[in-house]
């Protein structure tokens, strides 16, 4: 006979301890909403594999940054419903570690990597690698990281690859065009954006502006013209912005060591 405490529920309920009122009591189920845009997130980086392996690079690059935007998405409507929990954080960086380092991996391996042989592989493994180390420690650390994050999170660094990837295959430079020096470049750009997920420097969260009701009107018109250019060459621009992104954390980190 089975123990009678032994659940044998095909479909268990999920089931965390929360603080209420400074009292800890349990709370059964999950928040629909926040949920199923990460679920979106996920399925467009499932489609972003799916499309590296047909050879569609573009379509690639396009699912990474609808990844990319639900991503941002679940988090604050997370936030603005109250609907936070252990569950969602948990399953938020499983997904990323599909749609933000697999997914943008798998682009730039089949892409530009692949002639270089047992050095190409290893180089899209170090990415994939960094980005779940990187999501690892942001879980462990959840709360403590407001103004800065600590390394580059993997949303920018997926779309520092996967829009660089994107671009080039917009121009024209498909994976059978590309030369082995370009891939050496693009071995050495992976590499390095690996290593800034994982090192201890200094990236702007925008965790402030996000927090703030009211903004300057500057900054709205600041997002609009950001939206315009992306109208204008969205490949293009994407993997520029991005790329300044991921260059602004070695030099806060220099800028503080000078003053330091």
């Amino acid at each position: 006979m089975p123990e009678e405490n032994e659940n044998l529920d095909l479909f268990d309920e999920v089931e965390e301890v929360v603080s209420r009122d400074g009292k800890k009591v349990k709370r059964r189920g999950i928040f629909l909403l926040p949920n199923l845009l990460t679920t979106t997130s996920l399925f467009f980086g499932f489609f972003s594999i799916v499309s590296s392996i047909q050879g569609d690079f573009i379509s690639a690059g396009m699912a990474i940054f609808a990844a990319g935007v639900f991503d941002g998405l679940d988090g604050r409507v997370a936030r603005l419903a109250n609907a936070q929990s252990a569950f969602g954080e948990q399953y938020d960086s499983i997904c990323d570690v599909i749609s933000f380092g697999l997914a943008p991996a798998i682009a730039v391996f089949l892409w530009g990597l692949e002639d270089l042989g047992r050095a190409g592989w290893i180089f899209s493994f170090l990415f994939v690698a960094a980005a779940a180390l990187r999501l690892a420690r942001f879980n462990a650390n959840i709360g403590t990281e407001e103004k800065f994050f600590r390394g580059l999170p993997s949303p920018a660094a997926a779309g520092t690859i996967g829009f660089f990837v994107w671009a080039m295959a917009s121009s024209g430079i498909q994976e059978s065009l590309v030369s082995n020096m370009l891939s050496i470049l693009t071995a050495l750009l992976t590499g390095v954006v690996a290593i800034l997920m994982v090192i201890n420097v200094p990236y702007y969260s925008f965790k402030e502006i996000e927090n703030k009701r009211r903004v300057p009107f500057i900054v709205l018109l600041g997002v609009i013209f950001f939206l315009a250019l992306v109208a204008l060459d969205p490949p293009l621009v994407l993997v520029i912005s991005t790329s300044i992104y991921t260059l602004s954390g070695p030099i806060i980190w220099a800028l503080k060591r000078l003053r330091n």
